[in-house]
């Protein structure tokens, strides 16, 4: 309970037709880029390329990014031991934080937007001290930087933080009351005194406050309670596909899924956007693009993708129900492979799916993401998809 009064609705980037994110909204097919923070990117190959986790070549592709009039950027966080997921590449084994390099990303960029990942319930994080950074990363960004608030699901991160992974729904009850203090602290008018069921607080107070009611928020959801909170609290829902990486196959269950999470926000009187992270292999023609995955394939990781398997098949997890062992050496949520016209058309076929934007990854990240700008995005503007 609180001081006699409820904590404060605080209204969203997306209510303020002039903040960063209402002006991204406004693309037909939003375009997000994953940024490779991490050693091995999201494929498990060991195919030569160029791609880097350091954040030089991060700040390189962001700029690039938002030189092509991509909207955002996206950092992914994970905690793994000594040597990543092993395997001839040590997948995984250096990891730039999210939080912090998003930042900085901001600072060097004037437009794109730079969204974070973090795990509000792992350690002693407590919704004041994440209130505070996130203001302050939001006047650093101008309005223009993003949460991904996420709860974990991996059996083997909880330790690291001295503490047993908590049940997957009770997570998100936390995670809810976690949001709501954030949310009023945010924009709250007095002093906020609260005591609920995980957390405590005692006239406290946020200033300066974001410049749009309160930082850009997104979560990866994958589950009947991960929707309903995202319907609560969210502006973009990044979601996976729940019939596997294979796009022929996974197509045709689009619709049902973003339908599901547009109404889990309907149902609290609220729009979200959603999005999803295709992997593309785009060359000049579709025999070159099939070739090149089919290389990227042939040379995959196995020691470190059954490690990275078992944390997935280990946690608690609903979001990739049909996704399997063979995929990870390619990754990516789904995978696009083909000439520009055929990956124009699979983006195409995503929008009328429903989804709003994509979150792009590539195998050999500046190359690829180059070509993409040069032979797929021309087709997108002449298909509607891109302003």
């Amino acid at each position: 309970m609180t001081d006699g009064r409820p904590l404060d609705p605080v209204p969203g980037p997306l209510d303020f037709p002039d903040s960063p994110l209402s002006r991204a909204a406004r693309q037909p097919l939003m375009l997000g880029l994953f940024l490779p923070l991490q050693t091995g990117a999201f494929s498990q190959s060991t195919l030569p390329r160029a791609t880097r986790w350091d954040f030089e070549y991060n700040r390189h592709l962001t700029q690039l990014a938002e030189a092509s009039g991509f909207e955002f950027v996206f950092g992914l966080q994970q905690w793994v031991g000594k040597g990543g997921f092993g395997g001839e590449m040590h997948y995984r084994e250096n990891f730039l934080d999210p939080f912090i390099s998003t930042i900085a990303l901001s600072t060097v960029t004037t437009n794109i937007l730079s969204i974070s990942t973090v795990h509000v319930l792992y350690g002693n994080w407590h919704p004041m001290h994440l209130a505070r950074f996130a203001a302050t990363a939001d006047h650093i960004a101008a309005g223009r930087y993003g949460l991904n608030i996420v709860t974990g699901y991996a059996t083997g991160e909880p330790p690291m933080f001295g503490m047993d992974r908590i049940d997957h729904d009770r997570r998100y009850d936390m995670a809810d009351e976690f949001t709501s203090i954030l949310e009023d602290l945010w924009n709250g008018r007095e002093n906020l005194t609260y005591d609920g069921e995980f957390y405590s607080l005692r006239d406290a107070y946020v200033s300066p406050r974001p410049k749009y009611g309160r930082p850009i928020l997104v979560a990866a959801s994958g589950s009947p309670a991960g929707y309903d909170f995202a319907g609560r609290h969210v502006d973009i829902v990044f979601t996976a596909s729940p019939a596997g990486a294979d796009f022929d196959g996974a197509i045709d269950a689009m619709p049902e899924h973003v339908a599901q999470i547009k109404n889990a926000a309907r149902k609290h009187g609220r729009e979200v956007k959603v999005i999803i992270f295709p992997l593309v292999i785009c060359r000049e023609t579709d025999e070159e693009a099939f070739a090149y995955r089919d290389e990227i394939v042939a040379h995959a990781d196995t020691g470190s993708l059954v490690n990275y398997h078992a944390r997935h098949t280990t946690g608690d997890a609903q979001a990739w129900p049909k996704h399997v062992l063979a995929d990870r050496a390619l990754g990516g949520h789904l995978q696009i492979t083909g000439g520009p016209e055929r990956v124009a058309e699979a983006l195409e076929r995503l929008h009328a799916a429903g989804f709003d934007g994509v979150q792009l990854g590539f195998y050999d990240y500046e190359p690829e993401l180059a070509f993409f700008n040069e032979a797929v995005v021309p087709l997108l503007k002449a298909k509607g998809l891109r302003g």
